[in-house]
């Protein structure tokens, strides 16, 4: 199968995740049922140690451990951690990729993945973590982003609507859209509840037999191109496993410097606002509100249970080093927000801020994630390269992460997908 027939074969929707045999049968609480799920009895397999506890850490350890492998997940800083790229209060997940095929195949069956994970662990753990709000994209003009996007949509099979601006105006009157001509809506588009997850997950992971550890791991001596161990910080000398796999977002560059360096950059850290709503108005609060994006921003309503607040999205500030970087946004960036809510929500350009968040975008140099061998250590996976959408794609992701380090070919279609690419290669692109 060429990889243009595995897209169409896995992107049409919840009917193509259910019938992909590839995809192990993921509807059913994103468990592999399917022919090519685990091999061996759970917890028979080889021993993995996953570093980094993020939505591509978190989402690895718990499909190695659905493959039978004994994982043992380590962080500095813990699941859900402030510090983490996965750790704000929210996320959105939507399928809106102008011009990538795959990350908008793959959107699309992450959000039933969401929704499947919620159907199976909610009802025993608390509230929910996916809020199907929908999507808006509201633009000036139909050429460029818009028609990229539903021409891929077309492709892949997401429902969509194309809506004109009095129908955008008659179903949501709070949003402003003075300038805008078309709107695209994602009905199947919505709003997880990010720190929880990582946390859910995790919590997850270690109820059925998985091994949580705060440290901070060093790789450790290599003899005949295999890694030996890891050191630790935790009072603890090492650890020992078969395989590792290194899901450091931002950190990687301080963790593997001569490979990560220059194929990894940390470069922005993202400034997320969250804004009171009116008292006893609750036209900003799910599920009277989509998400929804304008060019360089976007939001989505104050969602339940903790009702945090309405959420904005503006562009950031350089990036620094992720464990000292200060997570507040200083008031020297209070401005550009206000100037969109002006515009678009100015009632709740009236509301206080009520929490800040920044956190740090690692982007690859091919814009897209990095799954690929360590190239002098046959059994230390490097995966990363979220380049601040990767948390949506935590379900899926972390099944081609857990299936490559333990050499399940499930995805073999995307084999030389996400692979390092040469430092050559690279300058004469740039070049």
């Amino acid at each position: 199968m060429d990889r243009r027939s595995f897209l169409r074969t896995t992107g049409a929707g919840a009917g193509a995740l259910a019938l992909a045999g590839t995809l192990g049968g993921a509807l059913s609480g994103c468990r592999g049922t399917g022919a090519s799920a685990s091999a061996v009895a759970p917890g028979t397999g080889p021993e993995v140690v996953v570093i980094g506890a993020g939505a591509f850490g978190v989402w690895t350890a718990y499909h190695l451990q659905e493959m039978g492998a004994r994982v043992t997940l380590i962080d500095l800083y813990g699941p859900g951690n402030s510090r983490s790229t996965s750790g704000d209060e929210t996320r959105g997940v939507r399928s809106s990729y102008a011009g990538r095929e795959l990350w908008t195949s793959w959107a699309n069956l992450a959000m039933e993945r969401w929704r499947a994970f919620d159907e199976e662990w909610s009802p025993a753990m608390g509230d929910p973590l996916f809020y199907p709000t929908g999507d808006l994209i509201l633009r000036d003009t139909s050429e460029g982003q818009i028609e990229e996007v539903q021409e891929i949509w077309d492709t892949v099979g997401v429902p969509y609507e194309s809506l004109t601006p009095d129908e955008v105006r008659a179903r949501w009157p709070q949003i402003q859209i003075e300038g805008i001509e078309v709107a695209l809506y994602e009905p199947g588009a919505g709003v997880v509840r990010s720190r929880a997850a990582c946390r859910r997950v995790a919590g997850i992971f270690q109820q059925r037999g998985g091994e949580i550890r705060m440290a901070k791991a060093t790789p450790g001596p290599i003899q005949g191109g295999r890694m030996i161990s890891l050191d630790l910080d935790d009072g603890q000398d090492s650890i020992s496993a078969d395989r590792y796999v290194f899901a450091l977002g931002p950190w990687f560059p301080k963790a593997f410097p001569d490979i990560m360096a220059d194929r990894l950059r940390i470069t922005t850290m993202g400034h997320v606002f969250y804004f009171g709503t009116p008292p006893g108005d609750y036209r900003f609060s799910y599920p009277n509100l989509p998400s929804w994006g304008f060019p360089g921003v976007t939001g989505w309503p104050t969602l339940p249970p903790d009702n945090r607040g309405f959420r904005i999205r503006t562009g950031g500030r350089m990036g620094e080093d992720p464990d000292t970087s200060v997570r507040w946004i200083p008031e020297e960036f209070h401005e550009r927000p206000m100037e969109i809510l002006l515009e678009r929500f100015p009632v709740i350009a009236e509301q206080p801020i009520v929490e800040t968040r920044a956190c740090h975008y690692e982007s690859s140099a091919t814009r897209d994630w990095i799954i690929d061998e360590h190239p002098e250590m046959e059994n230390v996976l490097l995966a990363g390269g979220g380049s601040a959408e990767g948390f949506k794609f935590g379900p899926m992701v972390g099944e081609l992460i857990a299936a490559r380090a333990l050499g399940d070919d499930r995805f073999s279609e995307l084999d030389e997908e996400f692979r390092l690419i040469d430092l050559d290669d690279m300058e004469e692109d740039q070049d």
